[in-house]
């Protein structure tokens, strides 16, 4: 059989290319299993240790619970028409972070559903997805996250600090000016919650300020110059205790030095007064 060897170095130069793959665009393998139902790719590209943290499913580990959970996306994401516009990506190490529009519905009544994937690689064998977005869009409801990362003592400087500062602090008008004059702050729930400029921002910020200055502990940062990824717990509303809850905020730098974009991706509900 001459022609054995030649399979197997084959068979073997496929896996290095899927794997190469891979590693490039983490997310979009990743998305490809869910849609497609098969986690053999991702388990090709990292054959080690692959978690995932997900809103509605939770922590996922272990090959037989991966399968499962692919599968089940794949036949609920089926069920929904979702298709998926990438919005932005964030690359800095082994750590990427993807932000996309998955749209559900189809018919011509789509619903823009906003979501956040980091993908986060310690080596070239084993990966971490975590995934963060309101549920609000799928099911009118929002839904307790816990934690899913420790806090950490980072510090933020530049526009990124001074805006949360602000939003600690329950300042409006501070708040308002870490942003640029045509700069917008997009809220978890959808496209159609887009603040932009002095006057939407302003209404807004004295709106979720009512309770009281929001309180967001850091835990992991991801920061290219150009654009600011923090993954973080709020733990506090104004003098409200919150159950800690998890998120991503994302910060665009404009070339002024101050927020062109802020998108937001949690869960989190204002206290009731």
């Amino acid at each position: 059989m001459p022609w054995f060897p030649d399979f197997v170095n084959a068979a073997e130069l496929a896996r290095k290319q899927t794997r190469v793959q891979g590693h490039e665009d983490p997310v979009g393998q990743f998305f490809a299993a869910l849609t497609g139902g098969d986690a053999q790719t991702l388990e090709t590209v990292w054959p080690g240790e692959i978690a995932v943290f997900d809103p509605r499913a939770g922590e996922i580990r272990g090959r037989k619970e991966l399968r499962h959970f692919v599968h089940v996306n794949q036949v609920w994401l089926g069920e929904q028409h979702a298709r998926a516009e990438t919005i932005a990506t964030t690359r800095v190490g082994g750590r990427a972070v993807v932000e996309l529009l998955a749209w559900l519905g189809g018919d011509g009544h789509e619903v823009a559903w906003p979501v956040a994937v980091v993908a986060e690689s310690a080596n070239e064998r084993s990966v971490v997805f975590r995934t963060y977005c309101s549920q609000w869009p799928v099911d009118g409801h929002r839904h307790l996250r816990p934690p899913i990362l420790a806090s950490a003592d980072t510090p933020l400087g530049d526009v990124v600090g001074h805006y949360l500062a602000a939003l600690a602090a329950g300042d409006a008008d501070a708040i308002v000016g870490t942003f640029s004059p045509t700069g917008y702050l997009r809220e978890p729930i959808g496209t159609h919650t887009q603040h932009t400029g002095p006057d939407e921002l302003r209404e807004f910020f004295t709106k979720t300020f009512a309770a009281g200055g929001v309180h967001l502990e850091p835990c992991v940062v991801t920061d290219d110059s150009v654009r600011c990824v923090l993954e973080y717990n709020c733990v506090a509303w104004g003098r409200h205790d919150v159950a800690p809850q998890a998120g991503v905020c994302v910060f665009d730098r404009g070339p002024d030095g101050l927020l062109s974009a802020v998108r937001v991706y949690d869960d989190i509900e204002a206290p009731a007064a």
